[in-house]
C-alpha cells in the first residue's frame, strides 16, 4: 500500500466537539444577470441606478485593457458621466501577491463601487480587492479558506460589483468564489463567501469575438467540468460536513439538489451541441457557450464542484515547464503587475485552469461513477452518448470516452495528459499532497477519496491517448 494510505475523516461538523446532524436542506444563491449582445452598454445606466457615480473602479489586466470589450465597458461609463479610476495590473492567475497589488490600491482608494471586466482572473481579483478593502483591520489570511487561511465569514456588506465576463468559462459572474495561487505554501486556495457574488454579471457574447480556438477550448473545458462535477456532486442530504450550526455557516458548496440539476444539466447539454462549433469560431455557437457558462456557474454556486478541481490547483499551482501554445501568450505577457514597483515574482509558466481541471476528469469520473451510476449515466446522456446499450456500472468509463473523444479534435494544442503538461510518476507524491488541503470540494464529491486514491488518478491522467 502506498505511503499516502490514510483515510480522509467520514464525518465532521462545523462546530467542534458537535454531534453530527445530517443536512436537511438546501440553499440557492446567485447574482442577477443580463445576457444579450451589446448589452454592455447599459453598464453606466445601471451605475446610475445604484447611486455609484463618483469612485468607481474598473478592474482589469493589461491585454484586456487594449481590447474592445474595455473599451465597451468605458464608453458607456463615460456616456453616464461616471467618475472612475481603472486598475489594469491584474495578474492571469492570480497570486497572493497580485491580489495584495489590488488591495492595496484599493484600500488607499477606497471605492464606491466596482466593474470587473475580462475572464476568472480579473473578477477574481476585483472579488478580493473588495473584501479587504471593507475589512481593512483583517489579516490576508483571514478570510482565506482553510487549511491555508482562517476561513473566517466575511462580517458586513461589500461594496457593489458588477462583472463583465469576457470568457465563456469560470462563471464567476454568479458565483461568491474567488481563486489564487497561495506561492508561500505552493497551493491553490481561495475565499469561498456569499458576501463576494457580483450585485450583477453582464452576459455579452460579443466579447468572445476576441478569444482564440485554444483560450475558446480551455474555458470551454472549465464550463464543462463544472456542470459535470456540480451535476455528480454528493446529494446535499448526504454531505459529510452535515447541518450546520446555524444557516449563515451553510456551505457555498453544498451538494447537488434539485434546483442546481436544472442549471447543470443545461450546461452539458448546450456544451454537447456548441463547445466544438464555438472553438472553429462559430458566433451562434460562441453565444451558446456564454449560457452554457452562467448556467454552470449558477449549478455550481450551490452544489459545488469536487475532484477534478481538488486536483487541478496542484497541477496550476506546480508546474515548472508548460506554457500554452497561443492565445494566452500576450496575456501572460502584459497581464501582470508592475514588477519593479511591486516586487511580484511571477510564474513564467502556467497551465490554464480549464485544462488543469480536465486531464484528470477521464480518470474521476471512471471512479466517482461507482457511487450513483445511474446519475452519471445520465449525465453521460446528456453530453450526447448513446446509453441505449450501457449498464448502469459502466458510466463511468462511457464519461471517461466521451470527453477523451472530445479531447482529441484539439490534438494540436491539448497536451496528452500530464506529462504534456510536465509531469512525471516523481511529482505525483507532491500533487497529492497540494490536492489534500481543498476540503471544500472534496467534502461534495460522491465518493470520499483516500490519498491513495488521489494518487492513482493522477497516475491514470498521465496520459490519456
Amino acid at each position: 500500500m502506498h505511503r499516502f494510505a490514510r483515510r480522509l475523516p467520514a464525518k465532521r461538523s462545523f462546530s467542534s466537539g458537535a454531534i453530527f446532524s445530517p443536512e436537511y436542506a438546501f440553499e440557492m444563491a446567485s447574482s442577477s444577470v443580463r445576457f444579450g449582445r451589446g448589452v454592455t452598454k447599459e453598464v453606466g445606466q445601471d451605475l446610475v441606478s445604484m447611486g455609484l457615480t463618483k469612485n468607481v473602479c474598473v478592474v482589469t489586466d493589461p491585454y484586456m485593457a487594449t481590447l474592445p470589450p474595455m473599451k465597451a465597458v468605458l464608453d458607456s461609463l463615460v456616456k453616464a458621466n461616471i467618475q472612475f479610476e481603472v486598475f489594469d495590473q491584474v495578474a492571469v492567475e492570480p497570486t497572493d501577491a497580485s491580489l495584495q497589488v489590488a488591495i492595496e490600491y484599493c484600500k488607499a482608494k477606497q471605492f464606491d463601487g466596482f466593474v470587473a471586466v475580462g475572464g476568472g482572473s480579473a473578477m477574481d481579483t476585483a472579488k478580493a480587492a473588495n473584501v479587504y478593502m471593507c475589512n481593512p483591520d483583517n489579516e490576508f489570511l483571514d478570510f482565506v479558506n482553510a487549511p491555508v487561511g482562517k476561513g473566517m465569514p466575511i462580517p458586513g456588506k461589500l461594496k457593489p460589483l458588477i462583472a463583465v465576463p469576457t470568457t465563456a468559462g469560470t462563471g464567476s459572474e454568479t458565483t461568491g468564489v474567488s481563486i489564487f495561487d497561495h506561492m508561500p505554501t505552493g497551493a491553490k486556495t481561495g475565499i469561498r463567501d456569499r458576501a463576494l457574488r457580483p450585485v450583477l454579471g453582464i452576459i455579452d457574447p460579443d466579447h468572445t469575438r476576441t478569444c482564440g480556438p485554444e483560450l475558446t477550448a480551455f474555458t470551454g473545458l472549465d464550463v464543462l467540468c463544472h456542470a459535470l462535477e456540480s451535476y455528480t456532486a454528493v446529494p446535499y442530504g448526504q454531505r459529510i460536513t452535515g447541518a450546520p450550526a446555524k444557516p449563515q455557516l451553510r456551505p457555498a458548496y453544498q451538494g447537488s439538489n434539485g434546483i442546481s440539476d436544472i442549471w447543470s444539466g443545461f450546461a452539458l447539454r448546450q456544451c454537447s451541441q456548441y463547445l466544438l462549433r464555438a472553438v472553429e469560431g462559430d458566433p451562434f455557437a460562441r453565444e451558446q457557450m456564454c449560457l452554457a457558462s452562467t448556467a454552470a456557474g449558477v449549478g455550481f454556486g450551490s452544489a459545488g464542484v469536487h475532484l477534478c478541481h481538488a486536483m487541478s490547483y496542484p497541477i496550476s499551482s506546480l508546474v515548472t515547464d508548460y506554457r500554452p501554445h497561443s492565445g494566452y501568450n500576450q496575456a501572460l505577457s502584459n497581464g501582470a503587475v508592475n514588477k519593479t514597483e511591486s516586487g511580484v515574482k511571477l510564474k513564467a509558466n502556467m497551465v490554464p485552469h480549464g485544462l488543469s481541471v480536465v486531464l484528470t476528469a477521464p480518470a474521476v469520473f471512471k471512479w466517482t461513477a461507482v457511487a450513483d451510476g445511474e446519475r452519471h449515466l445520465r449525465a453521460a446522456e446528456m453530453l450526447g452518448a448513446d446509453i441505449s446499450r450501457v449498464k448502469a456500472a459502466d458510466a463511468g468509463l462511457l464519461i471517461s470516452d466521451k470527453l477523451k473523444e472530445l479531447l482529441s479534435n484539439w490534438s494540436s494544442f491539448v497536451p496528452n495528459g500530464l506529462e504534456g503538461v510536465g509531469y512525471g510518476s516523481e511529482h505525483l507524491d507532491a500533487l497529492v499532497k497540494g490536492t489534500l488541503p481543498q476540503r471544500k470540494v472534496i467534502d461534495v464529491a460522491p465518493r470520499q477519496p483516500t490519498p491513495d486514491d488521489f494518487y492513482r488518478m493522477l497516475d491514470n491522467s498521465m496520459k490519456l491517448f
